[in-house]
Formats: C-alpha cells, structure tokens, sequence
C-alpha cells in the first residue's frame, strides 16, 4: 500500500484545506469542538452539510450518478482527515452513511428520486427505529408490526435508544411484517415520516444529563406501502447491509486521533498540573496512539474495497469494535488527566449555547461528558460482544 500522496493528491488537499478554510464558520468549530457526542446538533450538522452539497461534496461514499463525488480512495482519505483535523461539524449520519446506501441498493427508482436528493441537500434529517424494549442485540425478536390494509401498513409498537428522533423528520424502521419458524423472514424496512399522526417521542436522559436518544410510540401509524424498502420480508437482509456501511465506511481513526491529541495537551498543561509527567499516563497516551495507527491501516484497507463497490463485511465488524475500544480508551484518559476536576462536569446539553460563566476552561468542558457518553460506544450500532461473534462466524468459521 503506497502511502505517499501524488501531485493531483497533494493539489486536492490544498483544494479541501482551503474549501474547510473559506466555510467553516467559528460558531461552527466551536460547537463541534463542546459537542460529546458523535452526533451535532442539527442546526450546525446539517449547517455543514448543505454547504458540502453545494460544493458536490455531499456524500463521498455514494456513487457519482446518485450525487458523489467520484473521488479515489485517497482523495476521500484526504478529505475525512482534513475535516477532522479541522474541527467540521458530524452531518447527516443516518442520511448520508446509513439509509442512503440502503436506498441506493435496494430502493426503487422513485424512492431513489425523492429521497436521494433531500438527504444531500440536507432537507431531511433521519433517525433510525431498530431498537426496542427486549429486542437489542437480539434484533430479530423485534414485535413493532405492520399490518398490511390496502396500500397502507399500520404500524403499532415502540422504538427505544432513538438518537436524535426529536430532531428527525425522517425514521427508516424495521418491522414485522409476518411470523414465521425464522424471525428473520417477517421483517420489513420502512420509510416513516416523523409527522405521520399516532406518533409519540418521548424524551430519555442518559447518565451525562443529555438529551440525545428517545422512545418512540406507534399507535395505529398509516404509512403507504410504496415506503416499504424492496421486498416484503426482506427488511433484514437490507438492515445487515445498512450496519455494515454504519460501521465500517467512516474514517474514525483521524477523529480518534484529534481527541488523544486534545487529551495529550491537556496533560502538557500546567491546567493538570503537568499530568504528562506521570508514567502511567505518558504511558498510555503512546499505547492509544499505536492503536489508533493499527485502526487507520485497517480503514485505508476497507476504503479501497468500497470504492470498488465490494460491501466491508465482516472487517466492518472488527472496525467497529475497535473504534469503539478506542474511544473508551481515549475518553478514559481524559478523565484521568484532569483529575478531581472532573467532578465539576457541566450537564451534556449543548455546551456552546452556555452564556455564563464555565466552572471549569473550555478546554476540559467536554472531558466528563464525553467519557460518561463514551460510555454506550460499545453497545450502540452492535454491542462488542455481537461483533466478537460476527467475526468468529464470518472469518474464522466457528
């Protein structure tokens, strides 16, 4: 693998530096740099992602009839690296990276046409309706079921862990649609729009004092049967396919890297009492960034397979159970590098809106929260126990 970049590269990172130079706003940066979470609040996320659009930058990984780029692994390693590095806004993750694909694949040349271009432009904002109460890492037991009347299904049950579906206009769901001797086999994908009547979203606060996941209720919900996602049935096979791009088509290693390196000035500073000099933490800080190079290779490797159109598989899996590791490590060592300071954590909303005085720099504002919200990195998108099983199946045949 050649790591060096070529002259057309070198030209296309000037191109990207200055682009991010010329459109990333303060309030911008600001807000990524005091959001804890992987996800920006809409206003700046979706902010980002409409001036993307209007430079063709929407979705790199989507195919260039479909609005892509049309850029070569490097260039799309050039670009997430140097949005990283300067501090963009996350955008439409379930948009772009997750049902966008799913509707590339499998969705019918109508639904392709309406819904393709407003996640690009950034017109619709998506949540994502899998979980349920009893039915997490074991997806397929879910019971929220569509009943079949005319052209229409009528969907009643709950989501749960629903991140950001206060914000969404948009789900795409999973529901049972039959029973059979496989659960498997009865499950459908569905487009719902968010204002349909009979929907509820109930807020849920996590351990940080955020507002970022939801429940949400179905009660006798109408949606037309032309929302439903390929064949009746089907749903699971283009859910598989949806988490395999969601875990395995970013690059989380140049992200990783930022934070450790944020983290590791924190310990220079005299803000820590110069933690650095610690062994132990000196220590670590060296240990998370050889497992950030490890991850980086391995995203280098999955790049090139998808820009061939080859589906990640099962290295999705191992990618995301190691960014996940990772993150916990890296946040872990932020709290452990500020010390007793940790325990004036501000509450996660959101901490660039605050006007008043900080309890603490703003440099160490995120620490706690973001440890305590790193906290669900191994358990959202698959738990690392199902990636450990997944890998065993799918590589090594146990």
């Amino acid at each position: 693998m050649d790591l060096s970049f070529n002259a057309e590269e070198r030209a296309f990172q000037d191109e990207v530096r200055g682009f991010i130079a010329r459109n990333l706003t303060e309030e911008m940066k600001r807000a990524t740099a005091l959001t804890p979470s992987v996800f920006s609040d809409p206003d700046i996320g979706m902010a980002w992602q409409r001036t993307l659009h209007k430079q063709g930058w929407g979705a790199p990984g989507w195919p260039v009839e479909h609005g892509g780029p049309d850029w070569t692994p490097a260039q799309r390693w050039i670009f997430e690296t140097e949005s990283a590095r300067a501090g963009v806004p996350n955008v439409n993750v379930m948009g772009v990276k997750m049902v966008g694909p799913v509707i590339i694949g499998f969705g019918s040349p109508e639904q392709k046409n309406f819904y393709l271009p407003r996640i690009l432009s950034g017109e619709d904002y998506w949540c994502q309706g899998y979980s349920e109460p009893g039915s997490g890492s074991d997806l397929s037991s879910l019971k929220t079921r569509a009943v079949r009347d005319g052209d229409d299904y009528i969907i009643n049950g709950t989501k749960i862990w629903t991140t950001h579906a206060h914000h969404a206009n948009r789900m795409f769901a999973l529901v049972r649609t039959s029973d059979g001797p496989r659960q498997q086999d009865g499950i459908s994908f569905i487009l719902i729009d968010m204002k349909t009547p009979g929907i509820t979203t109930r807020p849920i606060l996590t351990i940080g004092g955020d507002h970022e996941v939801n429940q949400v209720f179905f009660d006798d919900v109408r949606v037309p049967v032309a929302n439903r996602v390929g064949e009746e049935g089907k749903g699971w096979t283009y859910g598989k396919y949806l988490l395999e791009f969601e875990r395995g088509s970013g690059i989380a290693s140049a992200k990783l890297r930022e934070g450790l390196k944020a983290i590791a000035e924190l310990a220079e500073s005299d803000l820590t009492g110069r933690a650095i000099d610690s062994p132990d933490i000196a220590t670590r800080i060296s240990e998370v960034e050889v497992d950030i190079d490890a991850l980086e290779m391995t995203e280098l490797r999955v790049l090139s397979a998808l820009q061939t159109g080859q589906n990640p598989g099962a290295v999705s899996s191992i990618l995301k159970l190691r960014n996940s590791e990772i993150r916990q490590a890296v946040t872990r060592l932020g709290a452990d590098v500020i010390g007793h300071d940790a325990l004036a954590v501000e509450p996660m909303r959101p901490l660039y809106k605050l006007n008043h005085e900080q309890a603490m720099p703003e440099e160490m504002l995120t620490v706690m929260p973001e440890y305590l919200n790193g906290r669900a990195y191994t358990i959202f998108g698959g738990t690392s126990e199902i990636q450990r099983d997944i890998i065993a199946k799918m590589m090594l045949g146990i």
